[in-house]
């Protein structure tokens, strides 16, 4: 009899990209879609054959489709299987199993943080959201020992918590995202400055990551409705006193407060925290490409070094370094030190 690992029910993008996943980290993904392209030997073509051969099941499909297919499966589930959800929101897929498993099958809420393009990109960490299961109070173990076999960081929050977190977060990222985008605005100028440059890498993430999410994200979380109350409130009076110069003091952006420090000193050291705090989540990105390229080594059987590209590249960074009007001895160093990490991440 065939023996899986994890039965994955929706095959769209992020299932996908979470079957890759756990198929890397040696698991083995059975996987069913009824609208989306598997291959075999991934492809399952019942749901109800599937779950008996795998103790994690995993609803990777919107959340209005979470209850449908819920009751669809529960006649096939005991209390060895552990239940579940990928959803961006987490009160409703709770409620759901919640009232459709109850005490007989172990299940747990979890919002995976990341998705197909921050995967691409090679972006680390990758966190996911538990919520814990009174319930079932084992259910939030085996999902974060789940998750972390993956590759993934875990933390646990309430799912309520969670939603009014997402609503002023990832809800209005979206909500203003779409209205740029809606407005015709251009995230594409040479010469924005750089408030509109992030804006714009925003809009672009939200466009590539999960554009087909917007209505689940604003739609289906309970407390984003509130939320996008009080930005389109705030926005509104804000454009009320723009629009009558005249009358009152004119509206301004709070600046951070400085402390015992100059304001400049302050901003500085806090952008070059901001920048630090890059360039080790550019490191995390890079080891994760070297794996990669570890794996395609393996597959070619290449060796791991290979002393004529890094000369290649240390050349290169050189001549970038030259390009900035930075010193060319002391970026090449960087470099060699990101070289020798990158070696032992290959192992």
């Amino acid at each position: 009899m065939i023996s899986l690992d994890v039965a994955l029910l929706g095959h769209g993008r992020f299932g996908r990209a979470l079957a890759d996943l756990a198929e890397d980290a040696g698991l083995r993904v059975g996987a069913w879609d009824p609208s989306a392209a598997i291959d075999a030997p991934r492809r399952w073509d019942d749901p109800l054959a599937l779950i008996p051969v795998a103790p994690l099941v995993v609803l990777a499909m919107p959340v209005p489709a979470m209850r449908g297919m819920l009751e669809r499966i529960a006649p096939a589930l005991t209390p060895q299987h552990l239940v579940l959800d990928v959803g961006s929101v987490k009160v409703i897929p709770a409620q759901a199993m919640a009232e459709v498993l109850g005490a007989s099958v172990p299940w747990a809420a979890t919002h995976p943080l990341f998705g197909p393009t921050s995967l691409a990109l090679a972006e680390r960490p990758l966190r996911v959201v538990v919520c814990p299961n009174p319930t079932h109070p084992e259910a939030a173990a085996r999902a974060r020992a789940f998750y972390e076999r993956i590759g993934c960081w875990t933390l646990e929050q309430d799912p309520h918590a969670h939603d009014k977190a997402m609503a002023e977060t990832h809800a209005l990222a979206f909500f203003v995202a779409k209205g740029m985008l809606d407005a015709g605005v251009d995230t594409k100028v040479p010469f924005a400055p750089p408030s509109f440059q992030a804006i714009a890498r925003t809009v672009d993430v939200v466009r590539g990551d999960a554009g087909h999410l917007f209505a689940a994200i604003c739609a289906d979380n309970p407390y984003a409705s509130d939320a996008r109350r009080r930005l389109l409130d705030a926005l509104g009076a804000a454009h009320g006193m723009l629009g009558r110069p005249s009358e009152g003091s004119p509206p301004t952006i709070p600046e951070p407060r400085a402390g015992a420090i100059s304001p400049e000193l302050a901003e500085t050291r806090d952008r070059i925290d901001e920048l630090d705090q890059q360039l080790v989540e550019l490191l995390a990105r890079r080891s994760e490409l070297s794996r990669r390229a570890r794996k395609a080594k393996q597959r070619l059987g290449q060796p791991v070094h290979d002393a004529e590209r890094e000369s290649r590249l240390l050349a290169s960074r050189r001549s970038l370094a030259r390009e900035r009007g930075l010193d060319e001895e002391s970026i090449e160093d960087v470099f060699r030190a990101v070289l020798r990490h990158s070696r032992r991440v290959q192992g």
